[in-house]
């Protein structure tokens, strides 16, 4: 059983759940429980779609209401019966969530000062929280001054602020614009990395795997259907749909001698001239297609199949055109 596991062999700065059952959807029956382990010094990136049970797992771990059930174990002891306030663990939602009656630096001390820490490890913390998220120009204002970078980073700051041993971040940039997200997301694999917490982070974006994660845990409908390093994950998908997860924007399926296969739009090569070849041959019929600039999909109808095509720059195709696409028989994953 994943708790007498728990228990037997407990494992320093390591956060685990046992039993883990997630109804995503109300008045039906939750997937049986699965455990799974997240270590200290570590980003795990819990990656799935909405209704996945992301943020119920977070709600689970944090001591919050929720549907889930399961047990929580920190360094080998028992949290699951731990009073939500008592437990060493921080959350940040999505949404900006700061006290608008405090300031930066009154909100960043909240935490503190509900632990009554002395006037000098409040000023400490503060400068230096501030500073490392790049508000410290901010701390008399209110945050209703902030854009929405500023109110989230605000957020982080006084979850940090907690000194809590597990940091849950539930889709923490969803609501910035790209190139904020972009920004921040860079700047917390940096901050993070070096403060030795569990940190969790919860995204429905493919990327965020890559960019964040040094674990990653799939969930669909409130199963896990795989975990692992992220780059072993994306090599060896146990199912389609682990595959689809890290995929952007989906995969192409194809059949080969009876068997259900796939290809990674990335994979898939569009043909220019005669003379270039590639172990397997595709005819597309080009429906539709977009570019930022960067790259280009191309969509279209392979055989009986619906594809996609990600190729570099801009790839100019025309609707109801015809292309031919090559790959690498090693490309190909089989189900």
């Amino acid at each position: 059983m994943g708790i007498s596991h728990s228990i037997a062999n407990p494992m320093p700065g390591q956060l685990e759940v046992s039993q883990v059952c997630l109804p995503v959807v109300e008045n039906t029956p939750a997937y049986s429980g699965f455990d799974q382990r997240f270590a200290a010094g570590e980003i795990t990136v819990v990656l799935g779609a909405n209704q996945s049970g992301k943020t119920d797992l977070c709600r689970l771990i944090a001591g919050l209401n929720t549907r889930a059930t399961g047990e929580t174990h920190l360094d080998g002891e028992m949290i699951s019966h731990v009073p939500t306030q008592r437990r060493p663990v921080a959350m940040v939602y999505q949404a900006f969530v700061n006290y608008p009656n405090l300031t930066v630096a009154e909100n960043i001390a909240s935490p503190l000062r509900a632990r009554s820490a002395t006037s000098i490890e409040i000023e400490t913390t503060v400068t230096d929280l501030a500073r490392r998220l790049a508000i410290d120009d901010l701390l008399n204002r209110y945050p209703h001054e902030l854009s929405g970078g500023q109110q989230q980073r605000l957020a982080i700051a006084r979850a940090l602020a907690k000194q809590a041993r597990v940091l849950l971040l539930d889709e923490p940039l969803v609501n910035l614009d790209f190139k904020l997200r972009e920004a921040l997301e860079l700047e917390l694999r940096e901050l993070l990395g070096a403060m030795g917490t569990v940190v969790i982070y919860t995204s429905s974006d493919p990327r965020d795997a890559f960019k964040l994660a040094d674990q990653l845990l799939l969930l669909e409908q409130g199963r896990k259907i795989q975990a692992g390093a992220p780059m072993d994950v994306y090599r060896d998908p146990v199912s389609p749909r682990a595959m689809e997860l890290l995929a952007d924007p989906g995969v192409n399926y194809l059949h080969q001698d009876g068997v259900m296969c796939a290809l990674r739009p990335e994979h898939v090569v569009v043909l220019r001239k005669p003379t270039e070849t590639r172990e397997l041959l595709f005819d597309m019929a080009v429906t539709a297609f977009e570019t930022s600039g960067d790259e280009t999909f191309i969509y279209g109808r392979v055989a009986d199949q619906q594809w996609v095509v990600r190729s570099e720059g801009i790839v100019a195709v025309e609707p109801g055109t015809s292309l031919q696409l090559g790959a690498a028989a090693t490309d190909v994953v089989k189900f």
